[in-house]
């Protein structure tokens, strides 16, 4: 059975009890880690995932608090001895500038580097952004302050899935995305631009008919009581607050 291990639940702004939102897959041969805000390695050490284990990288969108742990990831995969390939998936507007800000610290002369391949992801409708043994992961374009993907990772040996929707306002394809869902992680920074609270969240997961609604990308000074009722006002189903190191079993 596939894993999700929560590795931070924060907004834009972390605390000592909240890292920057991003998460990782756990399947029976390899794990995915998506987003990047934090320093994944001492993230990964806390979950107690083995970064051997590490076959690929999502990013959902160019924003410090989701890739500014990019290259602190690459590089500690490269001074612990990693030898086998890396992927990094996203939007074509991420990954190139995930790669220009690579070449600001010239990592193309790092010697005897492992093979990191860019995949881009369509920004058209529902997209595969990659399949594994373990699982198969697909997105669709959100609403954000710059080009961004909500993704839906669905596990082959079950074949139940979750999705996350990333920093979005509410819009119709995540619906789609997240339709039947097992759990959907929605964040709740705050109706805002390019953003949604609890409510907004609610209303999405009684949309989709999810199973589960897990709030997430919240900021670590609200109450989580008020919360989960904010979004058990647009929602009749089970809702939690994520914390860091929170995991779902799917």
């Amino acid at each position: 059975m596939a894993k999700l291990v929560i590795l931070g639940t924060a907004w834009v702004i972390p605390d000592k009890r909240h890292e920057n939102t991003h998460m990782i897959v756990n399947g029976d041969n390899g794990s995915v880690l998506i987003d990047a805000g934090a320093n994944p390695i001492v993230s990964l050490e806390r979950a107690g995932v083995d970064p051997d284990r590490l076959e690929s990288l999502v990013l959902t969108h160019f924003h410090p608090d989701h890739v500014a742990g990019v290259p602190m990831l690459l590089l500690n995969l490269w001074l612990i001895g990693r030898q086998q390939p890396l992927s990094i998936h996203g939007l074509r507007a991420t990954l190139d500038k995930v790669q220009a800000m690579m070449t600001l610290y010239e990592w193309t002369e790092w010697p005897q580097f492992y093979p990191v391949t860019f995949e881009k992801v369509s920004a058209v409708g529902e997209s595969l952004v990659l399949e594994t043994t373990d699982f198969r992961i697909l997105a669709v374009p959100t609403h954000h302050l710059v080009p961004g993907i909500a993704v839906k990772v669905v596990s082959r040996a079950s074949g139940r899935f979750i999705a996350y929707s990333s920093d979005t306002s509410p819009c119709d394809m995540l619906v789609h995305l997240a339709h039947g869902a097992d759990l959907l992680l929605h964040e709740a920074s705050g109706a805002s631009a390019g953003h949604s609270s609890a409510a907004m969240a609610g209303s999405i997961a009684r949309q989709a008919r999810v199973q589960h609604l897990a709030l997430i990308h919240y900021d670590g000074k609200a109450n989580p009581d008020d919360l989960i009722a904010e979004a058990r006002s647009t929602f009749d189903g089970p809702v939690t607050v994520t914390r860091d190191l929170d995991e779902f079993e799917f």
